[in-house]
């Protein structure tokens, strides 16, 4: 594709401020909570098992494919979710890797699974910060409420093995 030259006469603004490296944060962080809402008004109010799978189907909120997996084996000890690459490239998809201790509390595994779609969707550009934001806009609450949700289920995991 062929790069666009301003008219004969015409010249580009000077940008009066370099952005930054927070500036770019801020940017992300703004843009995964209006994507969360958006998912929100398309799947809310209730986000639970069936809306999961139906979400992870849907390329205007999940980038690549994705499948849930119950399966211990990759997480870390205490760790309730964990997406992982198939491959070296993101379009080879990946799976949201979920403690078994959750297949039978199918309403909670949505709660973990969007806090690692910030991970499929934006790779390590995605913070922890990004992954609450997200989640919580997502489920309609607040970024409180998530995180205390999150952190209560992790207690559930306390003397489970990995």
């Amino acid at each position: 594709c062929r790069r666009r030259l301003l008219p004969a006469g015409l010249t580009a603004a000077p940008m009066s401020k370099r952005l930054t490296a927070e500036d770019a944060r801020e940017s992300l962080s703004a843009h995964v909570a209006a994507r969360g809402a958006g998912l929100f008004e398309k799947y809310g109010p209730r986000i639970g098992w069936n809306e999961l799978l139906l979400i992870l189907e849907d390329r205007a909120f999940v980038r690549y494919p994705c499948k849930v997996a119950f399966d211990a084996a990759p997480l870390q000890e205490g760790e309730c979710a964990y997406a992982r690459a198939n491959s070296d490239k993101p379009e080879g998809g990946f799976v949201i890797h979920i403690h078994p201790l959750f297949m039978t509390q199918l309403d909670r595994v949505a709660h973990l699974a969007l806090y690692q779609l910030v991970v499929v969707n934006y790779g390590e550009f995605a913070s922890p910060d990004d992954a609450e934001i997200f989640g919580a806009a997502a489920l309609g609450i607040s970024r409180e409420q998530y995180y205390q949700g999150l952190c209560e289920m992790a207690g559930w995991l306390e003397g489970q093995p990995a």
